[in-house]
């Protein structure tokens, strides 16, 4: 790979990246939009299984190690970044935990708002000097149908629904705020699909939408989608449990 063409790709940051949907979108964008990608996960042999599976594309898939929901784990992404431009952030990570009403915990509810809410924010926050300029950069928060106003509410998911609802709304809010630094903001509420987090939530559920489909068309739209959309929540979902 020449120095210019490595000068010529987009970075895309996706966190959440070892399984499911986003490790289907970081694959999308190295072998079918020819990205740079830095994966971040928790899990150091799920990310080496990625590495592994897509070495013929070279130095294109960087990866980081670090549990988002830690206080200053932003800082290490921006660390590793290393004042490069980034074209996008796909803010994937995502915590499922199920209560029956009246078991609700405090600590289960700061869990989850911790890191479907308050990690995504603070990345932003620590990222969005280098997502700013021409072209604009796009972050793409992936939400949850669970979290779309209107939308088929289902028990034991209260607190998880709640914060994806919150992270919706921020959505919203970023684009306002980062409008004029030509970084636009979008939130796609993601309906069922093939995934671990799906079987957790609803056990012997078969999705009609697999993570590789889901994974692909979100790469996509990470790349085009902000020539269309901001502060948008869009609900992607051919159907719910």
């Amino acid at each position: 790979m020449t120095a210019s063409s490595t000068s010529t790709r987009k970075l895309i940051v996706v966190t959440g990246a070892t399984k499911g949907i986003g490790r289907a979108i970081a694959r999308a964008l190295v072998q079918e939009h020819g990205c740079e990608v830095l994966a971040i996960g928790r899990t150091a042999g799920e990310l080496a299984s990625l590495q592994d599976e897509l070495s013929p594309f070279g130095d294109q898939l960087r990866t980081l190690v670090v549990d988002l929901a830690q206080p200053g784990s932003e800082v290490v992404v921006q660390q590793e970044l290393a004042g490069r431009r980034v074209h996008g952030l796909v803010n994937n990570a995502g915590l499922l935990i199920t209560r029956p009403f009246g078991h609700w915990s405090q600590d289960d509810m700061s869990q989850l708002f911790n890191t479907n809410v308050f990690a995504p924010i603070r990345l932003v926050q620590a990222l969005v000097h280098a997502m700013d300029g021409d072209p604009a950069g796009h972050v793409v928060n992936i939400g949850s149908m669970g979290g779309f106003q209107g939308s088929s509410k289902f028990p034991g998911l209260l607190a998880y629904s709640a914060s994806k609802a919150a992270l919706a709304n921020a959505t919203e809010c970023l684009a306002e705020e980062l409008k004029d630094r030509q970084v636009r903001v979008n939130c796609l509420s993601i309906g069922a699909v093939d995934t671990a987090m799906l079987q957790a939530a609803f056990p012997g559920y078969r999705a009609p939408v697999g993570a590789e489909s889901m994974g692909t068309w979100i790469a996509r739209f990470v790349l085009e989608g902000h020539n269309l959309f901001n502060g948008k929540v869009l609900p992607v979902s051919s159907t719910t449990p």
